[in-house]
């Protein structure tokens, strides 16, 4: 079976929305740095113990805001934020420009996936996402053949 979505373009924000949360829910664990270091104050009291993770946790954020930002504008990755459609089947995730030009996305370099509230996200690397929300699809039939086919490969759980 052969999944066609409907066209669909990714806005910048939304793109950067999912690219961030993606990104602190990968490294968490900075979060515990931040959290380690302000426990300083515990033993040599200082509002500097406090105020100095505080600034590199937001400094850290607005690094990754930046970084995520410059894709957008980068002319090798305008065509992340074109009108696509994709043709879905278990070998391949087709990016389609037009009936002429695609590109295939083999689910080997898909490195993770997510279903949200209401779309799927297909993880190629930090700043690669595919973005594919519910509503492109054509039939409930096709929507669940994709969350059985990121169940098969082991993208998803349950």
């Amino acid at each position: 079976m052969i999944v066609k979505t409907k066209k669909y373009k990714l806005s910048t924000g939304t793109y950067i929305k999912l690219a961030m949360f993606n990104l602190l829910r990968k490294q968490w664990w900075v979060f515990l740095i931040v959290a380690a270091l302000m426990c300083g104050a515990f033993f040599i009291w200082s509002i500097w113990w406090i105020i100095g993770p505080l600034i590199a946790l937001l400094l850290y954020a607005l690094f990754w805001l930046i970084q995520f930002t410059g894709v957008t504008q980068m002319e090798q990755n305008k065509i992340l934020f074109e009108r696509l459609s994709y043709e879905i089947n278990s070998q391949q995730v087709l990016i389609k420009v037009n009936t002429k030009q695609g590109m295939p996305l083999k689910w080997d370099m898909i490195k993770d996936a997510r279903i949200g509230k209401d779309y799927f996200l297909l993880i190629v690397s930090k700043a690669q996402l595919v973005h594919l929300p519910f509503r492109i699809f054509n039939t409930e039939n096709e929507r669940k053949f994709l969350q059985t086919i990121l169940k098969r490969k082991g993208y998803i759980k349950t």
